[in-house]
């Protein structure tokens, strides 16, 4: 797979072994997939996330960074005296100290498109689940007497055909998506600062679903909040595979209880890792998934690859690909 070339400057090269950390809770199978790759001068180690004394001690070896959600604070940059480089494994760089990272000379880079099909699919199954009923489906199922029971909900059942789709942002994920909707008879609508078919107010009063795909940036935190969700048809669906904090919880929670809006699909939050006590949890017309639209096997290989790429880059002192900072 390749990548556009990123801008300079070029790194120096590293003649000691490039010390890689892979900060994530990986299965037993991807750590042996993933230390494999070491090799050639190059050393990597997996992390877990959720393991912050072995990420300490870590630290101050470490040449190369790979991060998935866990943020990467200044402190840990700080107590890295050797990092050159902060690789996101996906493409939102939010959760990395960036300006930290440019004031020490270390380089950002992230993986345009390596995960875009697979967050598009599971907005797919998102939509799907929330117009069919699914979480509240399968419970009925799996309760005495529930499977007449759940006839009950036939009312609310939906299809995609004939529904207006609004996706807000129109990166590689709702591009790929798109084809996908229209070829199951939606209409679809479209806005991002950069290209539009439609203006943003007019894509919430007509969108029957609307799905963000927008960075998390000042202008976009909270970007739908109550006076947005009023705006937006009755028992409409909103879908959030992009960045938690695009919404205003306490304001989608009002929505959802009033029946303002008909369900929520979402895969991140703004806090995470999302607790079990969280209001829209306990929601019947919430579908969650816990911020791993992106992560399937496919992903990763074509995540690795990238990656991989560019530590061999740092360490042969070529300029780097996806440099953001």
């Amino acid at each position: 797979m390749t990548y556009p070339q990123g801008s300079d400057p070029v790194p120096d090269p590293i003649s000691d072994p490039v010390r890689v950390v892979f900060r994530f809770d990986a299965s037993d199978s991807l750590i042996r997939k993933v230390e494999a790759l070491s090799g050639d001068r190059i050393e990597i180690h997996c992390c877990a996330e959720s393991d912050d004394a072995a990420y300490d001690a870590l630290l101050p070896q470490v040449h190369v960074l790979w991060h998935v959600l866990k943020p990467v604070s200044e402190d840990q940059i700080a107590r890295a005296p050797m990092l050159k480089l902060v690789q996101k494994i996906g493409s939102g760089v939010n959760t990395i100290a960036v300006d930290a990272c440019r004031a020490r000379g270390i380089a950002v880079c992230n993986l345009p498109g390596t995960n875009s099909r697979a967050v598009a699919e599971m907005t797919l199954l998102l939509m799907l689940a929330c117009l069919r009923r699914l979480r509240e489906l399968d419970a009925a199922v799996r309760r005495e007497g529930g499977w007449r029971g759940a006839a009950e909900m036939q009312d609310r059942f939906g299809e995609l055909a004939g529904r207006t789709v609004g996706l807000l942002g129109y990166g590689a994920v709702p591009r790929m998506l798109k084809p996908l909707l229209e070829a199951l008879g939606a209409r679809v609508v479209y806005w991002s600062r950069s290209e539009r078919n439609i203006e943003f107010d007019a894509l919430l009063s007509n969108a029957d679903i609307a799905s963000l795909h927008l960075p998390l940036a000042a202008d976009t935190e909270r970007l739908i909040g109550a006076a947005q969700i009023a705006r937006m048809k009755p028992g409409a669906i909103l879908i959030n595979t992009a960045r938690g904090a695009l919404v205003d919880e306490a304001a989608l929670v009002d929505a959802l209880r009033a029946g303002r809006l008909g369900a929520a699909g979402l895969d991140v939050f703004t806090e995470e890792p999302v607790g079990t006590e969280h209001i829209l949890l306990g929601l019947p017309n919430v579908i969650a998934t816990p911020h791993l639209a992106w992560l399937t096997q496919e992903t990763l290989e074509r995540s690795l690859v990238g990656a991989l790429d560019n530590v061999r880059r740092l360490r042969d002192g070529v300029a780097l690909l996806n440099r953001v900072a």
